[in-house]
C-alpha cells in the first residue's frame, strides 16, 4: 500500500513536470492588424496578405515563439481595434506620431519613408504641396496624407476607404491628385501608366508596430527580436526583396 502511494505520487509529480514543460512550449497567439492596401507593405495577392510587413511580422512571431493571425480592416479601425483588444497589435506602415503615442507605444522603428503626390499624366500644373491649394485632392482616411493635406488651406480634400478607391477617384478625375506615402504610391504609378509620381520635400516619418500602454513585455520582446533580424541579415534580405 505504501509502495502504491508513493509510485501515485511519482507519476502525479511526472505529469505537473510534462505539463509545465508543455506549456512553455506552446505558442501565445498573437492577432496582428493590418490594412492590405499598401503594397509593398501589405496587399492581398491569389487571396493572400503578403508584403514586408507580414514577412517581418511573421519572422518576429518565430523569435518570440508566437502564432499569428493576420486581421485585415479599414486603416482608421485598427488603434481603436488596438485598444478595444480585438487585436494584440498593427503592423500596417504604420507612422509612429506624436500623437498616435500618446494612446499606444511603438517599437524601435522598421522603415523610413515620405509623402508623395500621384497626378494624371495630363496634370501639370501640380509639382508640390503648395500646388493643392484650390484643388480636389484625394487621401486615405487616417493615412499620414490626410493629416498633411488636412493641414493645407483652401485644399477640397475628398477622403477614401482605401488606397484603391482613391486612385480609382484619381483615374476618373474626380480628384486631381492623391496624397500617399512614397512606396504605395511609386507601385501604384508603375502600375498605372496613365499616372505619374511626383516626389516631395516632406518630412521623413518612421514606421513602428504599435502595442498597447499596458503591454511592455510584448514590446520588450518585438523589439529585441527585430535587432535580432537586423544583426542576422534577415531584415536586409527583406529589404532587397520588396525595395530593390
Amino acid at each position: 500500500m505504501f509502495k502504491n502511494n508513493i509510485l501515485k505520487v511519482i507519476i502525479g509529480f511526472v505529469i505537473v513536470i510534462i505539463a509545465v514543460i508543455g506549456c512553455k512550449d506552446k505558442s501565445e497567439k498573437l492577432y496582428v492588424g493590418t490594412n492590405a492596401e499598401f503594397e509593398p507593405f501589405e496587399y492581398r495577392e491569389s487571396g493572400n496578405i503578403v508584403g514586408f510587413d507580414i514577412e517581418l511580422v511573421g519572422e518576429i512571431a518565430k523569435l518570440i515563439n508566437a502564432e499569428i493571425e493576420i486581421e485585415d480592416m479599414a486603416f482608421d479601425g485598427l488603434l481603436p481595434a488596438l485598444q478595444t483588444k480585438k487585436i494584440d497589435l498593427i503592423i500596417a506602415g504604420m507612422t509612429a506620431t506624436e500623437e498616435r503615442k500618446k494612446n499606444v507605444n511603438f517599437s524601435e522603428p522598421y522603415y523610413k519613408s515620405q509623402q508623395a503626390i500621384v497626378v494624371n499624366n495630363d496634370e501639370n500644373e501640380i509639382n508640390a504641396f503648395d500646388n493643392l491649394v484650390g484643388k480636389d485632392v484625394g487621401v486615405v482616411l487616417g493615412y499620414t496624407g490626410d493629416i498633411i493635406v488636412s493641414e493645407i488651406s483652401n485644399v477640397r480634400v475628398q477622403r477614401y476607404n482605401a488606397t484603391s478607391e482613391a486612385i480609382m477617384g484619381l483615374k476618373a478625375k474626380k480628384v486631381q491628385a492623391v496624397v500617399l506615402d512614397y512606396e504605395p504610391a511609386k507601385n501604384y504609378s508603375a502600375q498605372n501608366p496613365e499616372l505619374k509620381l511626383i516626389e516631395t520635400d516632406s518630412e521623413s516619418e518612421e514606421y513602428a508596430i504599435a502595442i498597447r500602454k499596458e503591454d511592455t513585455q510584448l514590446l520588450d520582446d518585438i523589439n529585441k527580436a527585430l535587432a535580432t533580424l537586423k544583426e542576422n541579415g534577415t531584415y536586409d534580405a527583406l529589404l532587397n526583396k520588396y525595395f530593390k
